[in-house]
């Protein structure tokens, strides 16, 4: 019964643009989106992004010292939407309300916790997402730019919030904290501002993007290239590449969760090998199929596969340090550090983030590594990120 009920749960967060907690007590924490804006922006690749903006959000205040500062860097569906609700009938609270808040591990009556939206941002037709784009007007064109947008790296969405922390007068963070992407985020935070960040928590992360990681980020893209609405990116003023980008969602889905959670799923809505359905039409489809297929064709309303493709390429691009040699780069962090993997992960596997503790140990770094449990595999790190609260929390007051 207790799977049951947590698979219940699932499913609705799931329905919810994987983007955010279900909690299982009320919130009183109440955020408001903020802009943050540059006349213009230099890429990792030498490119110029004019009138730049970002959403943020942050939670508790910045002391006088303006040195209790926690970033938290977000997922690849995510937004900077990390903790609280925007008004007191939200549903939901952010992905992460669970450990963000007023006597929480990331307590917010000791620290000013400030997340960014990433540039490129998933959710580009979100009401709550403000963020630049593929989707966004050029201003040089007075079009979407589409593919002519630059190709933007995690180097790109550390500048940004690098950026914004200089605008607010914050010179140096207490933390960096990000999980999946935003672990990529963090751990970059670390070796490219070794001075700004005495602490980093990698959350189901890892190091870099190897071969069989790009590889699988690949197959998220290869369905919105062949939506014929695709067009090659030019799709503004028509129909949207919506089926593609279902196809991908549903892509992402499986691979942040475990066959544990899919078969049990099958169970509750009495799955068989042989329904009825799919043994006499070849168009019909599975009971398990259609609820990965319904999940993901909602979540796609809110969301753009152009910004997609820019968040598979900025992840295919990853490497700590951004630079040719990983071991070269971890050795310029001076942060302590904490790696929580997940133990059954089918997307970041374990040995991602093991690789990049070994090697900071190695290179006499006060490194930290444990894995975390349950049956939703990447998404143990989202979902399942209360297990580690006690341990996050002792972290940053070490």
């Amino acid at each position: 019964m207790q799977l049951r009920r947590l698979l219940t749960r699932t499913s609705l967060i799931l329905l919810s643009l994987l983007t955010c907690y279900q909690a299982t007590a009320t919130t009183d924490l109440l955020v408001e989106k903020k802009r943050f804006e540059l006349d213009a922006f230099t890429t990792f690749g030498g490119k110029t992004i004019k009138q730049l903006q970002v959403g943020w959000e942050s939670y508790g205040k910045l002391n006088n010292a303006k040195d209790n500062v926690i970033l938290i860097t977000h997922y690849f569906s995510a937004s900077s939407h990390a903790a609280g609700k925007y008004t007191p009938n939200d549903t939901t609270p952010g992905y992460w309300d669970a450990i963000i808040g007023p006597g929480k591990a990331i307590d917010t009556n000791k620290y000013f916790v400030l997340s960014v939206d990433t540039l490129a941002n998933l959710n580009a037709f979100d009401p709550n997402v403000i963020t630049t784009g593929p989707a966004s007007i050029n201003p040089d064109t007075g079009k979407a730019y589409g593919l002519t947008f630059p190709v933007v790296t995690i180097r790109d969405f550390v500048n940004v919030q690098k950026a914004l922390l200089a605008n607010l007068g914050i010179t140096k963070l207490h933390a960096v904290i990000g999980a999946s992407m935003g672990s990529m985020q963090a751990l970059d935070w670390a070796t490219a501002y070794p001075d700004w960040v005495p602490r980093m928590i990698s959350v189901i992360g890892s190091g870099q993007s190897d071969a069989w990681t790009t590889a699988l980020l690949e197959q998220w893209a290869i369905p919105i290239r062949l939506d014929k609405n695709w067009a090659n990116g030019d799709y503004y003023d028509g129909e949207r590449p919506l089926q593609g980008l279902t196809a991908a969602l549903m892509f992402i889905t499986q691979d942040a969760l475990t066959p544990a959670f899919f078969n049990t799923t099958g169970e509750s809505m009495q799955y068989s090998a042989m329904e009825e359905g799919p043994l006499n039409d070849i168009n019909k489809s599975h009971s398990i199929v259609t609820w990965l297929h319904d999940r993901a064709e909602n979540r796609s309303k809110l969301m753009d596969a152009n910004h997609l493709l820019y968040l598979v390429r900025a992840s295919q691009l990853y490497m700590a340090g951004h630079s040719d040699n990983l071991r070269e780069a971890l050795a310029q962090v001076k942060a302590k550090t904490l790696f929580l993997p997940s133990s059954n992960d089918l997307l970041l596997m374990p040995y991602l983030a093991k690789d990049s503790s070994d090697t900071l140990q190695a290179l006499g770094n006060n490194t930290h590594y444990q894995e975390l449990s349950g049956n939703l595999g990447h998404l143990n790190g989202v979902l399942g990120i209360s297990q580690s609260a006690k341990q996050i929390s002792s972290f940053l007051q070490e």
